[in-house]
């Protein structure tokens, strides 16, 4: 299944919002019409989509590893 426009312009913002001028809550509460969190359950989301990661390899991986730095941390920090 395509990604909508709304997917394609989250992934495109997550591209080059450090460029833009604002804080970054600001500009997705501007640009999306949601809260911060909302956004990041959606990109969460599409980090695990084939076709987001056609549309935008270099960011879809670079979240992918975030997410998985962020996950080892945890059970790292984690008592065992």
């Amino acid at each position: 299944m395509a990604l909508t426009e709304r997917e394609r312009s989250i992934l495109d913002f997550e591209r080059t919002w450090w460029t833009l001028d604002g804080a970054r809550e600001g500009l997705i509460r501007s640009s999306f019409d949601c809260t911060p969190e909302a956004f990041e359950l959606e990109l969460a989301a599409l980090v695990d989509s084939p076709d987001a990661l056609a549309h935008d390899p270099l960011v879809v991986r670079r979240l992918r590893r975030d997410r998985d730095r962020a996950r080892r941390a945890r059970l790292e920090g984690s008592p065992r």
